[in-house]
């Protein structure tokens, strides 16, 4: 992976067609995606349950880019190995699973993945000041962890504090949450790189169908980039 600020389009594979994954990450990318995003959550950390390393593994082949994977669950760092086995190029855990998250990042960059912490739509970007030189990705929450498809929370104050904090250290911002061609500029002007888009960029189209995914990351891409125009 290589660093850099531009904005990069990432379709979360929790709002895809569960019967064809692999043809589903083909396609988006196929279509414009810069990287793929795997929402992992536990139904204990978060209210829901999707996937674990052995998907990850079953869809590293149909992915050629960068695979960005979400840890939303708690314990951790007893899984970490697995997804980076599995083939994560990004593994992100969140600040607020378990106590010792500096472990945690410690035990990411370890297996050669670049290590994300996410932060909750509560928790303040203060919070990880003093992790800026263990991270590669900050992951900031605009929704409540657990399902898809939910109403977008501005988090657009703290994204400019994390992009001060993170000054020219080679860190993205992600912002995971309804994201869509209205949201975007906001998170975008603030300072973000990496947006995660689910139902924004699946609907509409199918492995079948797949030009509507197309049309749809160039919308969200266009409105992001807009605010620098």
């Amino acid at each position: 992976m290589t660093f850099d600020r531009s904005i990069k389009i990432a379709p979360s594979i929790l709002a895809a067609d569960f019967a064809n994954f692999g043809a589903e990450c083909a396609a988006v990318e196929a279509q414009g995606a810069d990287w793929v995003h795997v929402d992992v959550m536990d139904g204990h950390f978060v209210p829901n349950i999707t996937f674990g390393p052995a998907t990850c593994a079953a869809i590293r082949p149909y992915i050629k880019g960068v695979m960005d994977v979400h840890l939303m669950i708690s314990p951790v760092d007893s899984y970490i190995d697995a997804f980076a086995h599995a083939g994560a190029d990004v593994i992100t855990a969140h600040i607020e699973a378990g106590p010792h998250i500096h472990r945690t990042l410690q035990a990411i960059r370890a297996t050669g993945a670049k290590a994300g912490v996410a932060l909750n739509p509560g928790t303040p970007a203060e919070s990880i000041v003093h992790l800026m030189d263990m991270v590669d990705l900050v992951c900031v929450m605009t929704v409540n962890p657990g399902f898809g498809g939910q109403k977008f929370i501005d988090m657009s104050g703290k994204v400019k504090t994390l992009r001060q904090m993170i000054g020219d250290r080679p860190v993205h911002i992600e912002i995971d949450g309804g994201v869509d061609p209205t949201t975007a500029p906001i998170i975008a002007g603030a300072g973000a790189d990496v947006l995660v888009a689910g139902s924004a960029v699946f609907k509409g189209g199918s492995v079948h169908d797949p030009a509507p995914y197309g049309e749809n990351i160039r919308a969200i891409r266009a409105a992001a980039q807009g605010v620098y125009v």
